[in-house]
């Protein structure tokens, strides 16, 4: 099983629910686990996703909007969901989060961006546009643009419906 970015749209009071269970709990269960329709496997785009933006000369206030949409934050205090043996993201760094207000700022922000224009430096041939890229994106069956396009859209979107109703992101690698 490969690991991968996840981020889940949550609403403060879930969040505060599982850190309360975490704490009632003898093994530190948080109980954690998000509606499916709010969960987000975002693969290994993070990366490709960067380093087109960096290649296309993204400026850096969407840059930063893309890297804290994959990265997250370390303000709100995520360690009880990083405890064995009911850790999240036990295969990469701790889980973080983006509060409802940085929701809505990463979301405009990524709104904002032109994806198409971006993919449009790269070479025209995949196999060029893959190496240029690298990241392992020479692994991509459907090439880097249609996966890159497909990958950024949905990041976007997911952003906006957890803007609209206000909720909080939580990232992991799993």
């Amino acid at each position: 099983m490969a690991v991968t970015q996840q981020l889940a749209r949550i609403p403060p009071e879930y969040l505060a629910a599982c850190r309360q269970s975490a704490s009632a709990s003898p093994d530190g269960d948080p109980h954690w686990d998000p509606p499916t329709p709010d969960v987000l496997d975002l693969d290994w785009a993070p990366a490709l996703l960067a380093r087109v933006s960096k290649l296309a000369g993204l400026d850096d206030v969407h840059l930063n909007a893309l890297r804290q949409a994959t990265d997250g934050d370390t303000a709100l205090d995520l360690g009880f969901l990083n405890r064995h043996p009911h850790a999240i993201g036990p295969f990469g760094s701790a889980p973080t989060a983006l509060t409802s207000a940085q929701v809505a700022r990463v979301s405009e922000r990524l709104g904002q961006v032109d994806m198409p224009a971006l993919l449009a430096v790269l070479p025209t041939d995949d196999r060029e546009a893959a190496s240029l890229i690298s990241h392992g994106a020479d692994q991509i069956v459907v090439g880097p643009r249609k996966y890159l396009l497909k990958h950024f859209n949905t990041l976007r979107h997911f952003y906006l419906d957890a803007a609209q109703r206000q909720l909080l992101v939580v990232l992991w690698w799993d």
